[in-house]
């Protein structure tokens, strides 16, 4: 037993040497690339700068050929200095830490085994064909995140790989330096995944690459013509999912999708909290905004109701806020929308004859005709500005014939006139002469103001009026949005091929609707947890029946319940407020949820000032003290302020890296702290309000409960 003991530990060692030297050796290989990359940069401005100027001599004489040459310079330029930056970057970050995989396998019907090392980024030496380290987006790299060795496959270009897997390692390296290995099938217990769920949160977006699951894998490899949607618990990996997912789509469908993905994300916190996960996966050009931000940009509206106003409403149960909330969200909310359009289509414009000089020179049922069904497909006001324009060509084709009609007349007169008589009157027949002209001009203006009924109201006013509401919230962005798509033909001014949108349980059917037309997109990336939806809503959470209502190609929905986020304490704590829908948390055990009665404010203040300094004291870098509204945010920030500095987030464009604050519940939504504590004054929407505050906690959870 102790032989066997020793023999294990003594092959674990010589395993790390050979793991170590094959770290050093790759690390220099990228440290000769990189320095053949500077070299090449270089080369390209000495070759540019060399032969610029015998080349703007040649041309001198030319300057459209000058102007080619510096367009055409400029743009070999670009390119190579943006590959080389690119790639720079990359083998800047392989070079801290190249890999952090490694698996052995036998295609079938072969007898040679290979071995392939995954990174963050692939690694080809130029001039060579074998790669040294395989960019974990590539199709072969997918073994790694499949289950147990034995028989597996991938898809490759040229088809189902078929394979056994050997084995597979997994490699902890930080700062060119191998810290361990673990051989591992790669379950739900592996030793790293424990290793860095249990780190602080600061690192954990980073390092997520290594540590994705197979059931992760799986959605993040599904192929670009498909729209997914994930029903994920908190801690499920869902925004881990979707920017890993375009990261992989962007690594092999550039082509189709380079700078046309969208990702709609909840606040701008959150959108600051995530920026610099792609960048950190190699990918720029992504566009990411809220819905807020989208829509806004699409509608010339000054103002509407923030969100911290909006969640208020919501918690403090505002009863007609809430009824308009569901109402605005809900389908039949949808059909009046469809109503009204139906009417002002079939009732808006009040066709009249166009008369030009007491002379119909377009009849109302021609107007209607194009209307009803030359233009019919156009929307209405793209439509009247249509007709308008072909009235207005109808307006110029009768002047110019009046025009020259005039012309005509008043050059026949002159042929008849003597030379006396043009002396005469001549002077008095040009003046005549420009006075009917002048007074055709006169009647081409009159007969446009007539064409009043042709105008095109605001659509804004229009709904407006619709709503009898001026007050805008969230919720009118997208059935404005709805009637300017039907009305006017609004389009997106970008061309998006893939829209990821994060926290979609809080989305209603008319905001997915109008996402979808506006982009004209057809694939989706789309998760949410029904579980944290706060806001009220009548029918279905619109995520679980898009495709009732929307064109989507090939949906397919994924549940996860399995959550990697939290200790199995705090899991535990989460889901006594979930009823049937519980939580399977990850197999980390950690501290136990501490719960307090709190009787007075100054055993509050005590107990947040000492619970903040444990938790410091533990290494937690990221501690929020989370609260039910703004009130509750603002009283608990006083408490705490005048003994500890503390960093309070009561506004949605807030940005937040470390530290402690006091959050609102609202805010804290798709974040994740090291340590929690939980202000529980026995509020409103009480269950799901409590299991999205405590999910947010990584390590330690701590609920105090105020009693005065």
């Amino acid at each position: 037993m102790i032989n066997s003991e020793i023999e294990k530990e003594l092959q674990k060692e010589i395993q790390f040497n050979i793991e170590k030297e094959k770290l050093e050796d790759t690390i220099i290989i990228i440290n000769n690339e990189i320095n053949k990359l500077i070299n090449s940069r270089k080369n390209i401005i000495d070759h540019i700068t060399t032969h610029r100027k015998d080349d703007v001599e040649e041309y001198r004489k030319d300057e459209d050929q000058v102007a080619e040459y510096f367009d055409h310079e400029r743009y070999i330029l670009e390119e190579q200095f943006r590959f080389i930056d690119r790639r720079l970057k990359e083998l800047t970050i392989l070079a801290s830490s190249p890999y952090f995989g490694k698996v052995g396998f036998i295609e079938d019907n072969s007898i040679d085994e290979e071995y392939i090392y995954i990174g963050r980024f692939g690694l080809t030496p130029k001039d060579t064909y074998e790669p040294i380290v395989i960019d974990w987006r590539s199709p072969v790299a997918a073994l790694f995140y499949t289950g147990k060795p034995g028989e597996a496959s991938y898809n490759a270009p040229a088809g189902e790989i078929k394979v056994n897997i050997l084995g597979k390692r997994q490699l902890i390296v930080k700062r060119g330096k191998l810290l361990g290995l673990f051989d591992s099938a790669l379950d739900i217990k592996d030793e790293i995944l424990q290793m860095v769920l249990s780190s602080n949160s600061s690192d954990k977006l980073k390092d997520i690459v290594m540590t994705i699951q197979e059931e992760q894998d799986n959605l993040i490899r599904q192929p670009h013509n498909k729209t997914i949607v994930v029903d994920g618990v908190a801690g499920s990996g869902k925004t881990t999912i979707a920017l890993h997912r375009i990261a992989y789509l962007l690594y092999n469908y550039r082509n189709i999708l380079q700078d046309r993905v969208l990702i709609l994300g909840p606040n701008n916190i959150f959108m600051e909290y995530i920026s610099m996960v792609l960048p950190s996966l190699g990918e720029v050009g992504v566009k990411q905004s809220t819905f807020v931000d989208f829509a806004m940009s699409l509608i010339d509206i000054d103002e509407i109701m923030g969100l911290k106003e909006y969640m208020e409403k919501v918690i403090q149960e505002d009863e007609e806020f809430i009824e308009k909330i569901k109402y605005k969200g809900s389908y039949r909310y949808l059909k009046e929308l469809d109503l009204f359009l139906e009417h002002t289509n079939n009732n808006y414009f009040k066709v009249e004859d166009v008369i030009f000089f007491n002379n119909v020179i377009l009849t109302k049922e021609e107007i209607e005709e194009m209307f009803d069904k030359h233009f019919k497909t156009m929307p209405l006001f793209k439509r009247s500005k249509r007709i308008k324009r072909v009235i207005y060509t109808k307006i110029r084709d009768a002047r110019d014939e009046r025009v020259r009609e005039i012309e005509k007349n008043y050059k026949e007169t002159l042929a008849k006139m003597t030379q006396e008589e043009l002396n005469a009157h001549g002077s008095q027949l040009e003046f005549q002469r420009r006075i009917n002209i002048r007074n055709v001009i006169s009647e081409v203006m009159e007969t446009k103001k007539r064409l009043d009924w042709l105008k095109n109201d605001d659509v804004v006013d229009m709904y407006i009026e619709f709503n009898k509401d001026k007050y805008l919230t969230v919720d009118d962005l997208a059935p404005i949005l709805y009637l300017k798509i039907n009305l006017e033909g609004l389009t997106y001014k970008d061309d998006i091929r893939h829209v990821v949108i994060d926290e979609a349980q809080d989305y209603n059917l008319l905001q997915l609707i109008v996402i979808k037309e506006l982009t004209k997109c057809k694939h989706f990336t789309i998760v949410g947890d029904r579980n944290q939806r706060l806001i009220p809503y009548e029918d279905k959470i619109a995520m679980e029946y898009l495709e009732e209502y929307m064109e989507l190609e090939n949906v397919e929905r994924y549940p996860l319940n399995k959550s990697y986020r939290s200790t199995q304490e705090i899991m535990k704590y989460a889901n006594t407020y979930l009823g049937e829908n519980e939580i399977i948390p990850l197999v980390r055990k950690g501290e136990e949820v501490i719960v307090e009665d709190i009787y007075e404010e100054e055993k509050l203040q005590e107990r947040l000032l000492s619970s903040i300094k444990e938790f410091k004291d533990k290494g937690l870098e990221t501690i929020a003290v989370i609260c039910k509204n703004n009130d509750t945010t603002q009283y608990i920030s006083k408490l705490i302020k005048g003994k500890m500095y503390i960093k309070t987030i009561d506004r949605e464009d807030a940005i937040y890296t470390s530290g402690e604050i006091v959050i609102s519940s609202y805010l804290a939504k798709g974040l994740e702290f090291d340590g929690v504590i939980i202000i529980d004054d026995n509020f409103t929407n009480y269950s799901k309000m409590m299991y999205v505050m405590a999910t947010r906690a990584l390590h330690n959870l701590r609920v105090l409960k105020l009693k005065y």
